[in-house]
């Protein structure tokens, strides 16, 4: 998936895992509890381990895909014990030595073991109310041959300057898209016709679902939009359950516009903290390069927007 870092997968299964009830609603491993949270990450990351890429005997009938319990724990040197009652959520918040054996042991790169720590620092709190600031859209409307538009850690749309509603379509009519990117993958049809790589932008919206799910577990709003998409669209349901957590950064991405036809833009990710050490706002910048066939279709949707 190209301009996404790729933190974490499942061996594929496809299982969705235990289900609870939350709110008197549907609750999927990972959402609202970090404990399974973090259980369920250590499963999927020892399920892509082949025991003979770690110097253990492979081969013959296993009764699970990857590395089993109690040779995860033997490479980490911790006890079979702890490790089971680290995955099954009954041990809390295990010392940085623990993590960085078991990160080594299942061959973690930065950014998944940075995912890894996040999980198992059961952090609380509530999650950060970033703002819209006069500054923030000033610098966006700017842009005047740039589309952007700024998302918060749950994928809403919360500002954008004109090209940026030209080029995605409905930003500044509620009516026409729904205002949560997530929601507007999922649940309407037309997103494909806007995506036409969809699977790779339905993955890329799941892992950075995950990634603020494990940031701020305490967020109900969060929590809501995961069951809901889980409840409604079983295509969420299966990407959700491969487990993969993905951070959003810089890239390609290919989008269809009505009059401007299929494009191939550079995009960057620039962030706006809401307070030190918090997420807040993330705003998307779409470009070309001077002289392409979309650079000029770029600079007909800008006049086109600045005209209406």
């Amino acid at each position: 998936m190209e301009g996404v870092e790729r933190i974490g997968r499942t061996d594929g299964s496809g299982r969705i895992g235990r289900v609870g009830r939350i709110d008197g609603a549907d609750r999927i491993d990972g959402v609202d509890d970090t404990r399974r949270a973090l259980g369920g990450f250590l499963r999927a990351r020892r399920g892509r381990v082949a025991p003979e890429h770690v110097g253990l005997v492979g081969g013959g009938r296993r009764r699970v895909r990857g590395l089993r319990r109690e040779e995860l724990a033997q490479l980490a040197g911790i006890s079979v014990d702890y490790y089971v009652r680290l995955e099954q959520g009954r041990a809390t918040q295990p010392s940085s030595e623990v993590l960085d054996a078991l990160a080594t042991a299942l061959g973690l790169d930065e950014a998944e073991r940075g995912h890894l720590a996040t999980l198992a620092g059961a952090r609380r709190g509530p999650a950060p109310r970033a703002r819209v600031s006069p500054l923030l859209q000033r610098m966006l409307d700017a842009m005047t041959h740039f589309p952007a538009f700024a998302t918060n850690h749950r994928l809403d749309v919360v500002a954008w300057n004109a090209p940026g509603a030209e080029l995605v379509g409905g930003l500044a009519d509620p009516g026409r898209r729904d205002r949560n990117n997530a929601r507007y993958l999922f649940l309407d049809p037309a997103s494909r016709d806007v995506h036409p790589d969809w699977e790779a932008r339905a993955a890329e919206v799941v892992g950075q679902l995950r990634v603020a799910a494990g940031r701020y577990p305490d967020d109900a709003e969060l929590a809501a939009l995961i069951t809901e998409l889980s409840s409604r669209s079983s295509e969420f349901r299966r990407i959700w359950a491969t487990g993969e957590v993905v951070m959003c950064v810089a890239g390609r991405k290919r989008l269809r516009h009505p009059v401007a036809g299929l494009l191939t833009l550079d995009f960057e990710t620039l962030h706006v903290p809401a307070s030190p050490g918090e997420t807040g706002l993330v705003v998307h910048v779409f470009s070309a390069e001077e002289g392409t066939r979309e650079a000029a279709a770029l600079a007909r949707l800008a006049t086109a927007a600045g005209s209406r």
